[in-house]
């Protein structure tokens, strides 16, 4: 039994040897690798109800007799933003529970919000309403962002710690690309969008300019609503599995029940590999002791303390360099992106999923990446590589694309001097960035372990509730500005965005591979102060 009224003094080495001795394991055995992947279904979740959107914007342009909600470019914008503005909501007050209840607890509460979040958005029955179910759907993916990465560093031992957490984003990519696939299969069964006008089906881009609104007597519009309710699957699996899994070792030593934290320690460690528990826990205590002399720790103290406050901007900014990459133009609007290019609208929701899977790849490669090298290699690798790609990107729309377009953004493939291979040549590029990106992303492992171990789970929350807000610009201002300036000066805005963020990883970003996280604060405290 915890005893939280004990001073934190009262944990000598030897009575945490003791207590190692006659505290039995909280529950059966689990392996790492199931924690993992069941935590990770959260971060699945986040890829799917991110990525999904991609394929059910272009059914949501129809007009509501033919299924769809009748959406223009801003509502649009206003869709991808939604999600971000709940998940900016999410990660802040998410971090802050969790550091309240639990990781666990959180993962398990966020699972019901998911649900009702998919559910939600599926049985919208106007633009209005989905506004409102995207903020509750990013809500969850937001306290997911925040959460699942801590109880992953927090559980993992050292020597698998960063692999454990490039797990979490391989798992963020895989499920937007069972995303992609499952839009991909829907979009080839219903076909692209298309509306019945008098009895017969016409493909909506080639009449909607043209047909009467009052002729239209039905069409494929549903078939976003078909998307958008898989979601609710992996919510309840993540709701069950969580449930069997212990909670973070590190949540309980902060909370001084230390009784648990050896109970949680002995059904995740094999000391053969990983070393005493007792010298683990331990190693837990000292930060504790060292803290005890200072106040409750808060977001006042974090700002009043020089290195916590450094530490904070540096989670801020890499939190929102990570999302204007320009990552999620890819993610959401890839579909627009090669419809731009001159692929019809059902190949572009078809061929997104080649993107998706590149990026899975990617992700895949990231994990050996951040295995094998520094945290700050890889990060100047991705910068460095998305500033090529988008650059390139940027000069294919301006000399191949942009000249064909008409006043609609549509190209004319049959004009002298297009170049059929344009459209390919742009989804090559879409997919070089997307590999760059996701090979290289380290965010996540960074913010989950930069921070001083009392405020972990608030100050990653506000880290990513700036990656969100980031995001949200990005998911609101890219359609406007597809259409305003076109792909070439749209894309190299980005190009250039990115120049700045690697030189911030090259300057300012600090490595964190070799230490254990006690060792890190303690660094920090150090040559930061």
């Amino acid at each position: 039994m915890s005893d939280q009224t004990t001073s934190v003094d009262y944990y000598t080495h030897d009575k945490i040897k003791e207590l190692v001795d006659k505290t039995p394991p909280s529950g059966k055995k689990r392996s790492l690798g199931a924690i993992a992947i069941v935590a990770t279904l959260g971060s699945l979740l986040f890829g799917y109800d991110t990525g999904v959107i991609s394929g059910a914007l272009p059914y949501m342009y129809l007009p509501t007799d033919a299924g769809g909600l009748n959406i223009n470019a801003t509502e649009e914008g206003l869709v991808g933003a939604m999600l971000c503005l709940g998940a900016a909501l999410g990660a802040w007050l998410g971090g802050r529970l969790s550091d309240m209840y639990g990781r666990r607890h959180n993962i398990t509460v966020l699972a019901i919000v998911f649900l009702v979040g998919a559910l939600g958005c599926t049985f919208s029955p106007n633009i209005w309403v989905l506004y409102f179910f995207r903020v509750v759907l990013g809500f969850a993916v937001g306290g997911a962002s925040a959460t699942v990465p801590v109880f992953l560093g927090e559980t993992a031992p050292k020597r698998i710690r960063g692999t454990l957490v490039a797990l979490d984003q391989m798992m963020i990519v895989f499920g937007q690309f069972v995303a992609f696939s499952m839009n991909a299969a829907l979009a080839q069964w219903h076909g692209g969008p298309a509306v019945h006008v008098k009895g017969e089906e016409q493909q909506w881009e080639a009449v909607k300019h043209t047909v009467d609104l009052a002729m239209i007597n039905g069409g494929n519009g549903a078939a976003w609503r078909y998307m958008l309710v898989i979601a609710s699957l992996p919510a309840i699996f993540l709701w069950i599995g969580i449930r069997m899994m212990p909670e973070s070792s590190r949540w309980y030593v902060a909370n001084l029940r230390i009784p648990e934290a050896i109970g949680a320690l002995k059904r995740v460690r094999d000391e053969a590999k990983d070393g005493p528990i007792a010298n683990e826990v331990d190693e837990m205590i000292e930060v504790q002791r060292q803290e005890a002399a200072q106040e409750k720790w808060g977001l006042s103290q974090i700002w009043a303390t020089p290195w916590t406050r450094k530490l904070l901007w540096i989670g801020i900014i890499l939190g929102l360099a990570d999302q204007f990459t320009g990552i999620n133009t890819a993610m959401y609007y890839t579909p627009k992106v090669l419809a731009a290019a001159g692929f019809s609208v059902t190949d572009s929701i078809s061929l997104n999923v080649i993107s998706g899977g590149i990026s899975f790849i990617g992700s895949a490669v990231g994990l050996w990446l951040v295995t094998r090298f520094a945290r700050r290699h890889v990060g100047i690798y991705q910068e460095a590589s998305i500033v090529v790609s988008l650059t390139a990107l940027a000069a294919v729309f301006y000399f191949m694309i942009q000249p064909f377009q008409d006043s609609e953004g549509f190209i004319d493939t049959n004009a002298a001097g297009f170049n059929s291979f344009a459209p390919i040549l742009v989804l090559i590029i879409v997919c070089l960035f997307v590999f760059a990106k996701q090979s290289g992303t380290v965010t996540w492992v960074l913010v989950s372990e930069i921070f001083p171990a009392k405020v972990r789970g608030t100050a990653l929350g506000l880290a990513v509730a700036a990656l969100w807000i980031a995001n949200g610009i990005v998911a609101y201002v890219f359609p406007v500005m597809m259409e305003r300036i076109g792909g070439a000066g749209t894309y190299l805005i980005f190009a250039l965005i990115n120049v700045g963020s690697l030189l911030f990883y090259m300057k300012v970003v600090p490595e964190t591979k070799y230490d254990s996280l006690e060792e890190l604060e303690m660094r920090f405290e150090k040559e930061y102060s």
